[in-house]
């Protein structure tokens, strides 16, 4: 469970950097076209699947033991979702910062690695469900047991 507060810690810290880049990039290029880059929703994408997520998923491990009723899920969740937010933001970053620097954001390169983030994110989410359901329905049983007299 530190590992999960850890984590969701250093991506709050990033989160709030990344609305200052944001903030301190597009003010010293005078930059007011805030729909012609991804760049201010970095801020938004670190915080919530980073550190919000990340949060909730330390909730559902107290309550139901995520890592006791499938270990080996809840470990491929934790870096497959942490490696997919990683790359998410940080294409999104790479791009914003080159459209607001006057440069071509449009690489099918960097699409495709924007791709891939966005995939890790969706097989994170298909493990995490996995993971909840073995532990849900591990859980169960030890609720509706009859009380011995």
């Amino acid at each position: 469970m530190l590992r999960l507060l850890y984590t969701s810690f250093t991506f709050a810290i990033v989160g709030v950097f990344s609305g200052l880049f944001y903030r301190e990039l597009t003010k010293a290029h005078d930059f007011t076209d805030r729909s012609a880059t991804q760049l201010p929703l970095v801020h938004t994408h670190f915080l919530v699947l980073g550190f919000m997520v990340l949060l909730i998923v330390m909730v559902l491990e107290r309550v139901f033991h995520l890592s006791a009723a499938a270990p080996k899920l809840n470990t491929w969740f934790y870096w497959i979702w942490t490696i997919g937010v990683l790359v998410t933001g940080g294409m999104m970053l790479v791009k914003g910062t080159l459209a607001v620097l006057g440069s071509d954001a449009s690489s099918p390169a960097l699409a495709g690695i924007a791709g891939m983030g966005h995939m890790l994110l969706t097989a994170g989410i298909v493990l995490l469900f996995l993971a909840l359901r073995k532990a849900v329905v591990a859980a169960v049983p030890a609720q509706h047991a009859p009380v011995a007299a």
